[in-house]
């Protein structure tokens, strides 16, 4: 049997330039300033392909359209696609909800698979809200949901909360 095979090229900005406003702007500034394209995207997004980012206190929304490159050996989009969709989105609804000079980490990610993600299912969105903030740590959902509104995933994450060096 022949392959065909398939290529794919992108590109990224240095996330250093990113990082520089880390400490100086909250969280919600940040995150909508690289949904209005003002500051770059990390480079994952640029790598898996979210886009149509928009934040608000509390709340973050982002879409993906599944392609081949994100498939597995079985023939549906990667565990570790899904997963990193609702990482972002859980970890980035906490940085909407931070002050200038306070970071965050993801201490963990609870995912819970409900339906197959194809081609077939078309573009797909993931929202993540904010379950509860505290000084030290958060407790975000995040839901993938297909044109219909259906559940495909969900994921539960907690983030340490810290003042930037």
């Amino acid at each position: 049997m022949e392959e065909t095979q398939r290529s794919r090229t992108y590109g990224w900005t240095d996330p250093s330039a990113v990082a520089a406003h880390l400490g100086r702007r909250g969280g919600l500034d940040l995150i909508r300033a690289m949904a209005a394209g003002e500051l770059p995207a990390p480079p994952i997004m640029h790598t898996i392909g979210i886009s149509d980012m928009e934040a608000k206190e509390g709340w973050i929304g982002l879409e993906l359209t599944p392609q081949e490159f994100h498939y597995n050996p079985l023939g549906s989009v990667h565990g570790g696609v899904i997963s990193t969709l609702l990482d972002t989105a859980a970890a980035c609804a906490v940085h909407t909800t931070l002050p200038a000079g306070t970071g965050y980490t993801s201490l963990d990610l609870t995912v819970k698979f409900v339906r197959p993600v194809t081609i077939a299912t078309g573009r797909v969105r993931c929202e993540g809200t904010v379950l509860n903030r505290g000084r030290r740590t958060a407790l975000a959902e995040a839901r993938l949901t297909d044109a219909a509104g259906k559940l495909l995933a969900h994921g539960t994450s907690s983030c340490l909360i810290f003042e930037m060096p």
